[in-house]
């Protein structure tokens, strides 16, 4: 009993104090995530912030995550700022560096992630987890790395890139090519941006989730100060359970 009280106490303590770490993007800009570790042979889920954050935006939702049986990887993307005091670093140094941050400039950093934990940590599972505007690019992730990717879950994805030159239908095309399983969840209002995207999903196991009250925009549904968190965990945990066990 002692011995598995302490193993229980180090995950805890492990998942409330995840490792930072650091990786270069396709373009050489360095990218800081924090992984927080389950255990070495666990599965793994990438997590990406929404516009205007930081990897801080998972500082609660990771350790549940772990808890449930699963390694996180939450980065910074160069398109974001700040979150729960967690300062966007890959953001800080794209500005240093003249570099662009617009939502479609982060697909790049996205692509490095999954490339890093791939080749470094070798998960036997990868799931892809987007929020926002990184929900939407986790589709075109996604169509273009299947052999990698066991699943995806994207929280309020929409068609966001019509100013940076992209079609109007630029995600739904790659959604149309996503063969895995897929989990879509939004507020309320939003499932207008997403309804088209998850239409053209191919892929029998699709699940998605709209709150009874009004719910939150991307993966802060899921803080505990919002009344609705509870149904999007039972959402999420009921997607991940089924896919996990596949």
């Amino acid at each position: 009993m002692r011995i598995l009280f302490l193993s229980l106490l180090f995950v805890s303590i492990s998942s409330a104090n995840p490792e930072t770490i650091q990786f270069e993007s396709q373009d050489g800009l360095l990218i800081t995530a924090d992984y927080y570790l389950q255990a070495e042979n666990a599965p793994l889920i990438i997590l990406f912030h929404q516009a205007g954050w930081s990897r801080g935006e998972y500082k609660e939702i990771a350790p549940k995550l772990n808890e449930m049986g699963f390694n996180c990887l939450a980065i910074d993307q160069r398109s974001g700022n700040e979150v729960n005091e967690v300062i966007n670093e890959t953001n800080q140094r794209a500005k240093e560096a003249g570099k662009n941050t617009e939502y479609i400039d982060a697909f790049q950093d996205m692509q490095a992630a999954l490339d890093y934990a791939t080749t470094n940590l070798k998960p036997n599972k990868l799931f892809i987890w987007g929020s926002s505007y990184s929900a939407a690019l986790s589709f075109v992730l996604t169509a273009t790395n299947q052999n990698k990717i066991t699943a995806m879950l994207a929280f309020a994805p929409g068609e966001y890139f019509k100013k940076a030159g992209k079609p109007s239908d630029y995600i739904s095309t790659h959604a149309a090519l996503v063969k895995v399983p897929v989990f879509i969840t939004s507020a309320k209002d939003e499932h207008k941006n997403w309804k088209a995207i998850y239409k053209a999903l191919p892929s029998k196991d699709k699940a998605n989730f709209l709150p009874k009250t009004d719910g939150q925009h991307g993966s802060r549904a899921l803080w505990e100060k919002f009344p609705e968190h509870k149904d999007y965990w039972a959402a999420v945990t009921k997607f991940l359970k089924a896919v996990k066990y596949k």
